[in-house]
């Protein structure tokens, strides 16, 4: 039986919207340049989803977003550009978070309030304080949020995990992670006028208001400005830091230390372009993470991925859906690869075919009670420590850490970078 003979003039892609369309999750999505594209390119795909809403203050990056969903579902979004107003519509059930860093726990927490479930890209928040208050919205509006680690989701990961965990390499004490890029200069930046399409107020938000508008900012330089972004440990390393806690079931080190710099270029790029961030759990485990943004030489022959080395082997997680076991004289025993493709630096979608896989199970969470497989919680810690790591650089010590909490302790001057200041009438509230 064809579409068109059940629903006379009813194509085959609006008629996806309408069938089950009490059992569809319509999603608002915020943030839809670039990963934010991404994303809502995939949800519009799932048939669990109908992308209802999309909010940008970039007018051409909404347009784009809308002629893209229209094509591949046959609905037309309604749109937005100030997210306040967006959440006052009764017309959709959960926030897609794609946005800068900063504006990641303050759009997730307003969502909450408005009574939506979320979706928030990582990293969960900008600064550690911000976690914190996200975790207490969570509880007291009782709304769902997966974060972006979508490796959580994906099936050959899982299984290394369960490897690990079962005893394959035996007791893992110390293992490492890895991205490297090759990510060309910045430049200096000149003051030039806010473009017409940009709404560079609402983009900044809740931060404190940067005047000057400069051509080296948007749309995805911010990530090396500390104002607005968290730099590559954030934006690359959440993902891998996760992993490592994820394989070690591990929480909050007791020592984090983090060495490296600004080095290739002399620009306006001011978080590291070259890092390594050592975690000490007490004294019987640790992991590091190292990031090159400006050298893409591979490690263990890939340009992103976690290692771990136990007392009787070791364990490779590349950057995509594959693992690799290896017996202590580093003879492969194992790789459980993947057809499902993954590009190692594509900046924007790099995993395409596998982030449906988190998708789902942030559908069946919302309408089926499912665990989630990347909850906040277990996503703040994994934030937490690369922002310790990043706090650790900015001061240029070692930090000590309360590892129950994952607070700084006896650091007056590291805990002046814990939270940040906001905009007048932006502050964070519950």
């Amino acid at each position: 039986m064809t579409v068109g003979s059940i629903v006379p003039g009813i194509s085959a892609k609006s008629y996806k919207n309408i069938v089950g369309a009490n059992e569809r999750i319509r999603l608002g999505v915020m943030g839809v340049n670039a990963r934010g594209l991404a994303l809502t390119k995939g949800f519009a795909e799932e048939k669990g989803f109908v992308v209802s809403h999309i909010c940008d203050v970039d007018k051409r990056a909404m347009q784009k977003a809308v002629a893209e969903v229209t094509k591949i579902a046959g609905n037309k979004p309604e749109t937005e550009s100030d997210i306040r107003k967006l959440l006052t519509s009764k017309d959709f059930d959960a926030l897609v978070v794609a946005t800068p860093d900063h504006w990641h726990a303050p759009a997730a927490i307003m969502a909450m309030q408005a009574g939506k479930h979320v979706y928030l890209e990582k990293p969960t928040s900008h600064n550690p304080a911000e976690n914190e208050i996200l975790i207490k919205a969570a509880a007291k509006y009782n709304r769902l949020v997966q974060v972006g680690n979508q490796r959580r989701s994906w099936p050959n990961v899982i299984n290394a995990m369960n490897e690990i965990k079962s005893g394959a390499i035996g007791n893992v004490n110390f293992a490492k992670s890895w991205y490297a890029n090759n990510r060309p200069t910045i430049g200096i930046g000149k003051n030039i006028p806010v473009p017409e399409w940009l709404d560079w107020d609402l983009w900044q938000g809740p931060a404190p208001r940067v005047k000057n508008f400069k051509d080296n900012f948007l749309h995805y330089n911010w990530h090396w400005f500390w104002h607005w972004g968290t730099g590559e440990a954030l934006n690359n390393g959440m993902h891998f830091v996760d992993l490592l806690r994820w394989g070690m079931e591990l929480d909050y080190p007791t020592l984090v230390t983090s060495v490296g710099g600004r080095y290739r270029y002399q620009d306006d790029w001011e978080t590291p372009d070259t890092q390594v961030i050592t975690f000490q759990f007490g004294d019987k485990k640790s992991f590091t993470w190292e990031s090159r943004s400006c050298n893409s030489n591979a490690v263990e022959g890939y340009a992103a991925g976690v290692l771990f080395y136990g007392d009787n082997g070791s364990l490779l997680i590349s950057g995509g859906n594959e693992y690799k076991v290896f017996d202590l004289k580093n003879n492969l025993i194992k790789h459980v690869t993947s057809d499902m493709g993954f590009e190692e630096r594509n900046l924007v979608n790099p995993t395409q075919n596998l982030d449906s896989y988190h998708f789902r199970n942030f559908y069946d969470g919302i309408k089926n009670g499912a665990v989630l497989n990347s909850d906040l919680v277990s996503a703040t810690i994994s934030t937490q420590l690369v922002q310790l790591g990043n706090i650790a650089q900015r001061v240029g010590r070692s930090l000590k850490i309360d590892p129950a909490s994952g607070r700084i302790m006896n650091d007056r001057g590291a805990n002046k970078l814990w939270g940040r200041t906001y905009e007048k009438g932006w502050e964070l509230k519950l």
